[in-house]
């Protein structure tokens, strides 16, 4: 019998699909197109593909999972119907809401760095951080009103968004200088490879999808066409623009520019309006980003919490739909903005996120007869995760010891808080009904 609740769902396929490109766009072109330059030079665009066909194969899973377990929690309840009730699926919870903390740290952060690009330079520095702070409480305060109003807001932010960034696509193709483009040396597949595993933090939040799967109407069949049609449109968008960008600026200036790349590279062909409209696409794109993301993040911590995994004040109600795991999440975004630099959080969340998202390939390996799946194009996932995340590990031993420390330190604390979590407190873990 289906459920009464299912006659009042609130997001439709579209919504769900800016649900995804909001939680993707942001990321990938905003925050950390700087940093994968640097480190791949002008084949960037190469890091992308390679990060999206990453993205692509986790998308199966999910796309399956979800139609099998449509549930708020999203990879939560895949997880706990994949390893059952124990420390191994509860560690996993944890770090994902972690994640989603590191993430929305950095979409603020981004945000902040853009906006702050409209203040005299000697107020740049301390107004990325008033600006991340305030986008923050704007939407922790829009998504007190409900699933509805985040459905709404995302499709009208994301479709601002995305024809702002095609357009600047379409008009940048014709100013390409094709010197920027040229390789004059065999690009070094390291490099190349580095830059998905650090990209792929562009393309984590198709998650999110999943996250809503409660609120959207017939998820069986409109959540896999949203994940699939939102991580297929992002790689569309991510490779048309990171062409523009390393065709109309060189390597050096995407260096000195790197907090406001793509808004610095659409100055040589667009001028100063050009350079002021890719601002307004970067706050639009990160703000869109902290709307999806911080959705998600509370729907999981509100599950977490009727589950088990964190303690039950992340239970009790506020205003209207708004849940105190929505005020908890925000808070933590406020802190990480005030006293850590944020500027390796990027590979440390992107790092998490493969960890976290080979963790559900593998609960699907024990569940695909269940769901139909393919079990060889989960493996195909689960070694591209991996491999990945190696990948980064390598990069950061010589680079950023620090960021290693604190991502090894993260995913420990998840495991032990939730190990120490069942020692004191008594709870199980209850599994929704299969469709």
């Amino acid at each position: 019998m289906k459920n009464k609740a299912n006659n009042k769902k609130a997001i439709g396929l579209w919504s769900a699909i800016s649900i995804g490109i909001g939680g993707m766009i942001g990321a990938g072109i905003f925050a950390v197109l700087g940093i994968a330059t640097n480190i791949v030079g002008n084949v960037v665009y190469l890091s992308f593909i390679i990060g999206g066909i990453i993205a692509l194969l986790s998308t199966y899973s999910y796309a399956k999972l979800s139609s099998k377990y449509p549930s708020s929690g999203g990879p939560v309840e895949f997880l706990i119907h994949g390893f059952g009730d124990g420390v191994l699926s509860g560690g996993f919870n944890f770090l994902l809401y972690l994640g989603y903390v590191f993430v929305l740290a950095v979409y603020a952060e981004a945000f902040g760095s853009y906006a702050a690009t409209f203040l005299p330079p000697n107020l740049f520095k301390i107004g990325v951080d008033i600006f991340a702070i305030i986008i923050i409480l704007i939407f922790t305060l829009i998504n007190f009103l409900g699933p509805k109003a985040v459905g709404k807001t995302e499709t009208l932010i994301v479709g601002i968004k995305v024809a702002i960034l095609l357009i600047f696509a379409f008009i940048g193709f014709f100013f390409i200088k094709p010197a920027l483009l040229s390789i004059s040396t065999l690009p070094n597949l390291g490099n190349i490879l580095t830059g998905a595993a650090l990209l792929f933090l562009g393309y984590e939040g198709f998650g999110l999808i999943t996250n809503a799967a409660e609120d959207i109407e017939n998820p069986s069949k409109n959540i896999p066409r949203a994940l699939y049609i939102s991580v297929i449109m992002v790689m569309f968008i991510y490779l048309a623009v990171s062409i523009v960008v390393v065709g109309n600026l060189s390597i050096p200036d995407i260096a000195k520019t790197a907090d406001y790349a793509l808004a610095a590279a659409a100055a040589p062909f667009a001028g100063p309006i050009g350079f002021t409209i890719m601002v307004l696409a970067a706050l639009f794109s990160t703000s869109s980003a902290i709307n999806a993301t911080l959705y998600g993040g509370a729907n999981v911590s509100y599950l977490m919490a009727k589950k088990g995994e964190l303690p039950n004040f992340f239970n009790r109600k506020l205003w209207l739909d708004g849940k105190e795991g929505l005020l908890f999440t925000s808070v933590l975004v406020i802190l990480l903005i005030f006293f850590l630099n944020l500027s390796s959080i990027a590979m440390m969340g992107s790092a998490a996120f493969l960890i976290i998202y080979a963790g559900v390939n593998f609960a699907h390996l024990k569940l695909y007869k269940e769901t139909g799946a393919n079990q060889y194009i989960i493996y195909l996932a689960i070694l591209g995760c991996l491999f990945s995340f190696f990948v980064l590990v390598y990069y950061e031993v010589y680079n950023s010891p620090l960021t290693l420390i604190v991502l090894c330190a993260a995913v420990f604390f998840s495991f032990l808080f939730e190990w120490i979590y069942r020692k004191f407190y008594s709870r199980t873990l209850k599994k929704r009904k299969r469709v």
